[in-house]
């Protein structure tokens, strides 16, 4: 059995409170006889102090030779008057740029016991379970040309271009495919079809693609009316596939039909399935070394870690249920707490899921 080398990027803010949590389930894994080596490194506004760079040489190194990355957050006000090419984000893009990370994995899964903290009413959201996949490489935010300029009338003006080759479309849908053969067998692909050329030719790509996947159903739908059917009647969706300016939004829309973004991992893959994990919420530095921060989508992390980039679903499932586990003992950080329960607190909470975790 080989043994699987992760690098930890705590980051900042929460970032390495959150992490230290997460730590304590490799070493209950790593006791159980799991092969695990995994090392620090420095991401972020963390490596700005550290090293002079939000993404310095020596993370560089590291995150290609290693297996899978497993992220804190980044950033804080600390950072805000920094140049932007040291700013701590550039720390997350040139880490995805670098490891070719173009597919971004962000599940929406509403918990029962967490119903009470959603915004919906309990019947929308209840068993809800949406895989959202957004192209993370391509499309507006890094088309060429862009930038500012004066126009004929003098005035100032701003340009981006919105961008898509079909080699890029197709190993997202690609991706989109294989995950859903794993869940419903059902990809809607989110376009604007009926006013841009680049959804236009998403869409031909994304039927083209399906030709390889009889098994799986694909529909369509326009970006508009799919942020409308998030909050109409999100169970309607299994896996949902997008370019990055549309999953952006509509990612972080269905984030909140859980409840607490706390609770919500993400993934970030290559073409082979290596892959940087990081909760889907900030650095959070307004609560920063206070113990209250929520670990468990940094847990949940993790176990998309063993389910996407080492095949090791055995391991997924057991962290997932054990997470729900512990909310189902009715444990709570200040998050996802309701009126009247109980609050603990980041590290109460990683030794409530490590107990549950123990066979």
């Amino acid at each position: 059995m080989s043994i699987k080398k992760i690098l930890i990027l705590p980051g900042d803010g929460i970032g390495p409170e959150i992490m230290a949590e997460a730590v304590k389930v490799l070493e209950l894994l790593k006791s159980e006889g799991e092969q695990l080596e995994w090392s620090f490194g420095h991401l972020g506004g963390a490596a700005y102090d550290a090293e002079g760079h939000p993404y310095p040489e020596s993370t560089q190194k590291a995150a290609r030779a290693a297996d899978a990355i497993l992220m804190g957050a980044v950033g804080g006000p600390k950072y805000d008057a920094l140049p932007r090419a040291v700013r701590p984000e550039q720390g997350i893009l040139g880490i995805r740029k670098d490891l070719g990370l173009f597919a971004n994995l962000r599940p929406a899964l509403a918990y029962e016991e967490l119903a009470a903290a959603s915004s919906f009413k309990p019947e929308i959201i209840a068993g809800l379970d949406i895989l959202i996949l957004r192209e993370l490489t391509g499309d507006i935010y890094f088309g060429a040309p862009r930038g500012r300029r004066t126009n004929a009338e003098g005035h100032a003006e701003g340009f981006d271009t919105m961008h898509y080759s079909a080699p890029e479309v197709e190993r997202i849908a690609r991706v989109a495919f294989e995950a859903a053969r794993k869940r419903s067998k059902r990809v809607c692909s989110v376009d604007k079809e009926n006013v841009l050329e680049t959804s236009r030719l998403w869409r031909e790509v994304m039927i083209n693609v399906s030709k390889d996947y009889p098994d799986v159903e694909l529909t369509h739908m326009y970006v508009d009316n799919a942020a409308m059917q998030l909050v109409k009647y999100p169970k309607q969706f299994d896996v949902m596939v997008t370019g990055n300016i549309f999953g952006d939004i509509l990612s972080d829309e269905a984030s909140m039909l859980a409840g607490s973004i706390g609770m919500l991992p993400s993934a970030s893959l290559d073409v082979n399935n290596k892959g940087l994990y990081e909760p889907s919420h900030g650095s959070a530095p307004d609560i920063m070394g206070q113990n209250k921060a929520n670990p468990l989508a940094t847990i949940l992390s993790m176990a998309m870690m063993f389910k996407y980039t080492f095949n090791h679903n055995d391991l997924s499932d057991r962290i997932d249920a054990a997470v729900k586990k512990v909310l189902k003992q009715g444990h709570r950080t200040g998050d996802i707490a309701q009126k009247g329960e109980k609050i603990i607190g980041t590290k109460e909470m990683g030794d409530a899921l490590v107990a549950a975790l123990k066979k």
